[in-house]
């Protein structure tokens, strides 16, 4: 936040979680005005919080209701910690369109940085969705990528996709690979609709339940044929119950 605001308004030292209160900033970045807001780190699990923690912990989560875009700073001389998978998770529980910055990147070498390529492929692999900009907050390196990345992540996540070209994709995506028979009965994909944006919902009308690795296949594809980087998605189904026969 110091270095993106040009001067020093948040308060910290070399200790993680320092800044206690979420802190606001308009700043100009990219030609445009943001606002910013520096969140508390958390430093135990909520239940497990008390005093300062607690609070801290309800004021970030509050920040990222607000928020449009949660921007995630990992220090890559450190390993991912939980309090990392726990702020990440708020992030994609909350809707937020997301963008991964990598602080401190500039100080590692050419070989560290090839091996913490795979580690970050490893361990994130469940928000590889997720633009990423390698930065330095204590000198601004590469502080120029973050605009490109916030309107990616911005974009995707106000993204909808026309009802016709949804459903042309999904017969498509049902004629290559349909749901897998399960005792004896295989459902179908009625039909398919986009029902909200930030963050993209989609709905989908059934004759039976899917299995949930299917879905993360459609998932999958939805992200792959119409991008969604920087966004969580959510798929829904609606099971229509078949009617009985009139006497």
């Amino acid at each position: 936040m110091n270095k993106l605001a040009g001067s020093e308004r948040v308060v910290v030292d070399n200790t993680a979680g320092t800044t206690r209160d979420p802190v606001d900033e308009f700043i100009e970045l990219g030609g445009r005005t943001w606002r910013f807001v520096d969140t508390a780190g958390i430093r135990r699990r909520q239940h497990m919080a008390q005093g300062a923690d607690f609070y801290a912990s309800l004021r970030t989560q509050s920040a990222l209701e607000k928020a449009e875009v949660a921007v995630v700073l990992l220090a890559v001389d450190e390993v991912l910690s939980e309090q990392d998978v726990r702020i990440l998770q708020l992030a994609i529980e909350s809707g937020r369109a997301l963008v991964l910055a990598f602080n401190k990147w500039d100080l590692l070498d050419d070989e560290r940085r090839t091996y913490l390529e795979r580690e970050i492929e490893q361990d994130l692999a469940h928000v590889a969705w997720a633009p990423r900009v390698n930065i330095s907050a204590l000198t601004g390196w590469h502080k120029d990528k973050l605009v490109p990345a916030l309107d990616t992540a911005l974009e995707s996540w106000d993204k909808r996709i026309p009802t016709g070209r949804l459903n042309a994709f999904l017969g498509e995506l049902v004629a290559a690979h349909p749901h897998p028979v399960r005792g004896g009965k295989q459902p179908r994909i009625l039909f398919g609709t986009q029902a909200s944006s930030r963050p993209p919902k989609f709905v989908l009308f059934t004759t039976g339940f899917l299995d949930p690795g299917y879905r993360r296949f459609i998932t999958r594809r939805l992200r792959e044929t119409f991008g969604f980087e920087g966004t969580p998605i959510e798929v829904n189904m609606r099971v229509r119950e078949k009617r009985g026969k009139k006497r």
